[in-house]
């Protein structure tokens, strides 16, 4: 197929880029670079199969030749960036998905779209099963984010409706591996730099809130199959073993053999207090399941962490 993805040089963009070019397909990768970078997909350039459009979503988008599928993942997607981009934010939700659904419908594309569990909010059931509508502060400082992709959601289904769009939609739950930025604001990033740098590891509120934390390769593999999948509805895609961020603070300690000591901070506002997803739907309609350990996963991060911090103007 020829793809195109947005958001193709983030963290998980890149990743599925990669992934993609490896399957046979060919690239076509779409980033306006705001929270990407060029680092992340640099190895990628040169190939005959990838091609970089540096371009910002939210405009009218026009390429020639055919296009086979459309991946929506251009998005801010961690709290440092969504709230320091709170408007861009809700464009790229908003506009930046009507623009590329428009672009799938001309091209007679399937359209992906990247959702979140942040859909999910502050969840009052846990784990989160994809019937569940969730409990978001839609006016909140995490709204911008939760609220665009909820609304991401209602636009890739009213185009399913009113133009036959073949569909998919993944909520992507909690995700970590290499070539997250230093400064990227979520948990794993942060224990780990903090623990590297031997500075004191900050933990939110008492760290009794729990994540559940899936390795990119995982993520990225269901993605894949759900890509392939004729099922038109959401879908969670994450690990469901859960932990609280005091447990992954001591997991990361201990690994990176840091003396930091943890110390505490106040909870930021509406901080989800659990985040766990039911990928009952997955196992079955994509005989998917997460294979790689926390630990395991962690162990694969590090040394790219490690790196990162003794480059000069690192991010």
């Amino acid at each position: 197929m020829r793809i195109m993805i947005t958001g193709g040089a983030g963290f998980l963009g890149s990743h599925i880029c990669e992934f993609l070019l490896g399957k046979g397909h060919q690239v076509v990768c779409m980033d306006n670079l705001v929270t990407g970078s060029l680092d992340n997909i640099r190895h990628l350039f040169g190939k005959e199969r990838f091609l970089f459009v540096k371009q910002d979503v939210t405009q009218f988008i026009h390429l020639p030749g055919r296009i086979d599928a459309v991946m929506h993942f251009a998005s801010p997607a961690s709290p440092v960036d969504y709230l320091k981009y709170p408007i861009p934010t809700l464009k790229v939700g908003s506009l930046g998905t009507h623009k590329t659904l428009g672009f799938a419908k001309e091209k007679k594309a399937l359209f992906m779209l990247a959702s979140t569990s942040e859909v999910y909010g502050d969840p009052l059931t846990s784990p989160q099963r994809e019937s569940y509508w969730g409990n978001v502060n839609p006016i909140g400082p995490r709204g911008v984010y939760d609220e665009a992709k909820r609304f991401a959601e209602a636009m890739t289904f009213a185009y399913h409706r009113s133009h036959g769009i073949p569909v998919r939609i993944v909520r992507i739950f909690n995700t970590y591996g290499p070539r997250m930025r230093l400064n990227d604001g979520r948990a794993v990033p942060n224990f780990v730099t903090q623990a590297l740098a031997k500075r004191p590891i900050t933990v939110y509120g008492d760290g009794s809130q729990t994540r559940s934390l899936c390795y990119v390769d995982d993520l990225v593999a269901g993605i894949y199959s759900l890509l392939l999948s004729d099922i038109d509805r959401p879908v969670n895609i994450g690990n469901p073993e859960e932990l609280t961020l005091l447990e992954l603070a001591k997991l990361v300690k201990e690994l990176t053999r840091s003396p930091s000591r943890i110390v505490y901070k106040p909870l930021p506002v509406d901080d989800p207090k659990v985040r766990c997803p039911d990928i009952t739907l997955a196992k079955k309609a994509l005989r998917w399941r997460p294979r790689i350990t926390l630990r395991t996963g962690l162990a694969k991060t590090i040394p790219y962490f490690r790196a990162a911090l003794k480059k000069p103007g690192r991010p």
